[in-house]
């Protein structure tokens, strides 16, 4: 199958949504499926707003649909909200062709926590951009049901994997990369900005040292208030591995996220995970053997972090085996096909036939 993706988010982007679509994307070429994928950096942008890491394409309308006409997609999957995913959606409205969409993250609380906005009009913009979605992909049952009482509709599930080579436990003989600091070692991985609450881990009374790896505009304004907090900076593939790997307890604080990659990306370095009841740890954590949920939203972290110094590292790692981006890539790729047959073949057909007569040329 030919596959278009249309998203605002892609590389050199470093966070969750980027590293779960290459990576799917990855197993879909593996799998024999034609991929082609739209995204920022084939276009002139601009910064975002308080997060310039992430570049939003300019004039992008009719470029995607050169790209629609050129690649003739049969299945087209819209990842993002953005730019990008506007001038797609708007393209498949257009010519009427049938295209599913994903839910990465929880928008509507991410501009409230930086903008005077009310909740109910970020739900207001998602809603009106997924309504004609065969298919809303998410990632948890929690996220789900959440979307559904916002007044969301056609939600399939589409879980997420991890890479069980380059997230893997310390070998014997390995060096530790906390060497010199007290133990034990608390770690969080990921944006430092105020939509990941990271303030609510760099604030608990914890025995050791406090580690967080990452880079974000809160970082200068915490490492100024948490000077007991060791800030690394960002780190990537085999080295944040290593990372995970000698630390003993993983805090996970977010509130905002749909799912939370680096919670598989601890468990299979073997370190259990502490996080608050929110969506995400809440579909993960219980009953996995590989964690402890806060009781909330607001407190119980401290006891939490406390209480993963008595889990089992190896039971850790073995629950985050069962995770694999080949799984992900199939429920995906199944999640891709909004209309049963036949209906189905005469969509895509559709999509084909529309495709080639807009690239003749004009009687």
């Amino acid at each position: 199958m030919r596959i278009l993706l249309a998203t605002d988010a892609w590389e050199p982007q470093v966070n969750g949504v980027v590293r779960t679509l290459t990576k799917v994307m990855a197993e879909l070429k593996a799998m024999g499926h034609e991929v082609d994928v739209v995204s920022p950096d084939q276009f002139p942008t601009f910064p975002l707003p308080t997060y310039p890491e992430i570049k939003l394409a300019i004039g992008a309308y009719e470029p995607v649909m050169e790209r629609f006409k050129s690649f003739e997609p049969e299945a087209i999957h819209i990842a993002t909200e953005g730019p990008i995913g506007l001038a797609a959606r708007r393209i498949c409205l257009e010519w009427k062709l049938p295209f599913t969409t994903s839910y990465h993250t929880r928008f509507p609380e991410y501009v409230s926590a930086r903008l005077p906005l009310p909740l109910s009009a970020g739900y207001t913009y998602m809603r009106w951009f997924h309504k004609p979605s065969g298919r809303l992909m998410v990632a948890t049952p929690t996220m789900r049901d959440e979307l559904v009482r916002h007044g969301f509709r056609n939600i399939s599930p589409w879980t997420r994997g991890v890479d069980t080579d380059v997230f893997r436990p310390r070998q014997e003989g390995e060096p530790d990369v906390f060497e010199g600091l007290a133990r034990p070692i608390f770690l969080n991985v990921g944006r430092v900005a105020v939509e990941k609450n990271i303030e609510a881990f760099a604030s608990l009374d914890l025995p050791g040292t406090k580690v967080i790896v990452g880079d974000g505009p809160q970082r200068e304004e915490l490492a100024e208030k948490y000077p007991d907090v060791v800030f690394t900076g960002a780190k990537f593939g085999e080295e944040l591995g290593r990372y995970f790997a000698c630390a003993d307890v993983f805090c996970f604080p977010s509130l905002t996220d749909t799912f939370g990659l680096v919670i598989l990306e601890a468990m299979a370095a073997g370190v259990p995970v502490a996080a608050f009841s929110a969506p995400g740890p809440i579909d993960i954590i219980p009953g996995s053997g590989a964690g402890v949920l806060a009781p909330g939203q607001t407190d119980g972290l401290r006891e939490a972090c406390l209480a993963c110094l008595d889990i089992d590292h190896v039971a850790v790692r073995k629950f985050a085996e069962g995770f694999s981006w080949r799984a992900c890539a199939e429920e995906f790729y199944k999640n891709l096909q909004p209309y049963p047959e036949p209906e189905k073949t005469r969509f895509w057909r559709r999509l084909r036939r529309l495709a080639r007569l807009r690239r003749k040329p004009a009687a």
